[in-house]
């Protein structure tokens, strides 16, 4: 099979999103895109900022029945999108209200009355067509594009529905905190639903407060798309929900603790994605199970001469997987952090990724992050911890981390901050961490 239908097994009426005003049908939907793709102008490429999910998707549905690529910045930033418009000169931003960018097109979707008659057909897409680049978050350095083949997507939203027990036209509802612009939210809260014939929240709550109503919007089984910032925040907050049948955690390690209270709270099973940009989703495991991750159907890995790669027959080419990991003979892996992350302290190694998990373990921790400044960077060049942990001190965690790191691996200083700096997916970019280093420094009388 060479073209699969844009979406999967609805019938003219089901609900295919919740809107604030009301419901979207699929009916609604196609009629949505047909006209929007007649609208649209003749150009390469369209950076979708639309902040609906569900406006988002009929902009990347019109832009690929046009043949655009759609281009998914890693953040809304103006800076961001000046240099992503200037890396793709024949772009124009697509928005779902009166946004302007300086020196870019916009486009902005209309709400229009009326319903075109249900197709003959569900429009056909070829699996081999790109539609979509995606940015590495740029949390281990300068973000990076990536293509991504409508065969990439569908193959990823079929495997990961598959292990997860969804079946098509089960109806079940997904609500997500994370934004659909991002990789793991283009995935999991806009081509899981599509795929599978499911309802999809448009809107994106972050507080638990708003996930609370989010979910209280939808009706069936639930499945909350999340990240673990916002796990963290629902536990810590006590904030009772409708019942939720699967939350689905990716973007961050998930700590086995923060699973537990998760899945004691919320009363289901977490499942956790791991992927990264390159390669899209890679594997899932249910996190309180166990370390080990299992392969997606179809995911292949093997290992080569620059370590392990990703194999898929949707992928081009074997892509490197940028964890050091280890797999066994079952083909199940487990991930000991990013190459990126590795540090040299005094003669001993270990990975900025494990000392952040040991932080977070600390019982009063909401938050943290371990910091190494570059050599020749004009900083003093030794291990920094930045803490969210209402009502402790930095003696207190320091104490607490001596039972579970290396003395040599000790941050001096661990500085308590109100919070972090982590963009719309919960990460925490590289650039960001550093200028927090350096304002930090710069108060004390150290730095450049």
């Amino acid at each position: 099979m060479h073209d699969t239908p844009l979406i999967g097994p609805y019938s003219p009426d089901d609900v295919l999103a919740w809107e604030p005003d009301g419901s979207r049908t699929a009916r609604q939907f196609l009629s949505d895109v047909a006209r929007l793709a007649e609208s649209l102008p003749d150009r390469l490429t369209v950076i979708n900022l639309a902040t609906s999910r569900y406006e988002f998707l009929v902009g990347f549905s019109a832009a690929i029945l046009r043949r655009q690529l759609t281009l998914l910045p890693q953040s809304r930033a103006v800076q961001t999108l000046r240099r992503i418009a200037g890396d793709y000169p024949e772009s124009y931003a697509l928005t779902d209200r009166d946004d302007r960018i300086e020196g870019l097109e916009s486009v902005a979707i209309q709400h229009l009355k009326g319903l075109a008659s249900w197709p003959g057909e569900i429009p056909l897409v070829p699996l081999n067509q790109v539609v979509a680049i995606a940015f590495t978050s740029g949390s281990t350095g300068q973000p990076m594009p990536n293509k991504k083949t409508w065969g990439a997507l569908t193959a990823v939203a079929h495997a990961t529905g598959s292990r997860l027990g969804i079946k098509g036209g089960d109806r079940a509802s997904v609500v997500a905190t994370v934004p659909h612009q991002h990789m793991f939210g283009l995935e999991a809260s806009v081509m899981l639903p599509i795929m599978h014939g499911l309802v999809m929240h448009a809107g994106r709550p972050l507080f638990p407060a708003d996930i609370l109503s989010a979910l209280a919007d939808v009706e069936g089984r639930r499945i909350l798309v999340t990240t673990p910032l916002h796990l963290r925040a629902c536990v810590t907050e006590g904030v009772r929900v409708p019942p939720v049948g699967l939350i689905l955690s990716a973007t961050a390690p998930l700590s086995r603790s923060l699973a537990q209270e998760a899945e004691r709270h919320f009363q289901t099973e977490v499942h956790e994605i791991f992927g990264f940009a390159e390669a899209g989703s890679v594997a899932e495991r249910r996190t309180t199970a166990g370390d080990s991750w299992q392969p997606l159907d179809g995911v292949r890995l093997q290992s080569s001469d620059r370590g392990w790669t990703v194999c898929t027959d949707y992928l081009p080419v074997p892509v490197r997987v940028p964890d050091r990991i280890t797999v066994d003979a079952q083909g199940l892996f487990v991930v000991h952090g990013r190459e990126a992350d590795q540090i040299n302290v005094a003669g001993h190694r270990v990975s900025l990724g494990d000392l952040n998990q040991k932080l977070l373990e600390i019982d009063g921790v909401q938050d943290g992050v371990f910091y190494l400044p570059e050599e020749g960077s004009g900083f003093v060049t030794r291990l920094m911890a930045f803490v969210v942990a209402p009502g402790k001190t930095s003696e207190e965690i320091q104490r607490a981390l001596r039972t579970h790191i290396d003395p040599v691996f000790l941050p001096r200083p661990l500085v308590c901050v109100p919070s972090l700096p982590r963009n719309a997916t919960g990460k925490l970019p590289h650039e960001s961490v550093r200028e927090l280093a350096r304002q930090w420094l710069a108060g004390q009388g150290h730095g450049p």
